[in-house]
């Protein structure tokens, strides 16, 4: 099994995470949401999740002396461990697409901030005070600087005047609850795995990081039968409108659901040396991530007023300078 024993290498991963879960929406973006709307197109991207998180483990998660490897963890681990790993699956998968739902209620100046910002604020605490490694100053400072940064994000996209949509008050409804349960769903992750997985004297019951990801996986794609299944119906959707999609863009939800596993798997294997709440809280950079694809790739701000740059300079030194105190927290 491979692991993680230098601090560097961990922050280096999440680094990678931060690249992932700010890049995956690109595939979406690419594949177009008139051609592909998001219920289809998530169809594929929770079996990239899946499958990526059955190459983890049957290549990083089994290879090599140490540790311990995957289908030995599998047949050891506890129903109460199991259980915790799928649990968090479902969590995160419920949350995502309500976060979405909230998006096209209120627009993405306002929700993503309430989503994401309530994900980064209770996923940090959560995961600090199951684990609390690193300095709780810095770490609390950096965490307030990025959801600053959220902040400034939201205006700079208000005075755009994409942001007023209608229904405002029931996104912001889907957003809160969204943003609640995806702060729920990395220490109910971590929860199942074994704080001592980097040695082969794993705690009786408790998982690898790449046992627990292929059961959140398997939580995230069982829950989307339902869930998403239910959203299709409201969008008018069928499951035949799913196999008309064209090979392009299956594969453009693929790619998305194995960059998005990729970096969830960096960051549960980093937090070993990093800490949870760090590797987490570096992880939700991703935002930032997100922030320069808009701006610089995407040009959500071109023609936009000086004024509404102000906000976008603001957004970038909160996102930056938090980062940096998220990563010395670690040191």
């Amino acid at each position: 099994m491979f692991i993680v024993h230098d601090l560097g290498v961990a922050v280096l991963f999440c680094i990678v995470t931060m690249l992932g879960w700010g890049s995956w929406a690109n595939t979406q973006k690419l594949a177009g949401k008139d051609k592909w709307p998001f219920e289809l197109f998530y169809w594929d991207y929770a079996i990239g999740v899946f499958a990526f998180s059955v190459l983890f483990a049957f290549t990083l998660g089994s290879a090599g002396s140490s540790g311990m490897p995957f289908l030995d963890n599998l047949r050891g681990g506890s129903s109460s461990a199991i259980w915790t790993a799928v649990s968090s699956g479902v969590l995160f998968n419920i949350s995502n697409i309500l976060l979405v739902v909230g998006i096209d209620a209120a627009g993405m100046a306002v929700a993503f901030p309430v989503g994401v910002g309530l994900a980064l604020v209770i996923g940090t605490v959560k995961s600090y005070v199951l684990a609390p490694q690193g300095n709780a100053g810095l770490l609390t400072s950096g965490v307030v600087l990025i959801v600053f940064a959220m902040v400034m994000s939201a205006l700079a996209h208000r005075r755009l005047g994409k942001a007023a949509k209608t229904k405002p008050i029931k996104g912001l409804v889907f957003s809160a609850v969204a943003g609640c349960l995806m702060g729920f769903f990395y220490p109910q992750l971590l929860a199942a795995v074994s704080p001592d997985f980097n040695t082969r004297a794993i705690q009786p019951g408790l998982l690898t990081p790449y046992t627990a990801m292929v059961l959140f996986a398997v939580g995230l794609l069982a829950s989307n039968v339902v869930v998403n299944t239910i959203f299709m119906r409201a969008g008018k959707f069928t499951y035949a409108d799913y196999f008309r999609g064209s090979p392009r863009l299956h594969s453009l939800g693929f790619l998305g659901g194995c960059i998005w596993m990729l970096a969830l798997g960096m960051n549960v294997i980093a937090s070993g040396v990093a800490g949870p709440a760090i590797s987490y809280a570096l992880g939700q950079g991703a935002t930032l991530v997100a922030a320069i694809w808009g701006a610089f790739i995407w040009r959500e701000f071109t023609g936009a007023a000086k004024s509404t740059w102000t906000f976008v300079t603001l957004m970038f030194a909160g996102y930056v300078i938090g980062l940096i105190l998220i990563g010395m927290a670690s040191l």
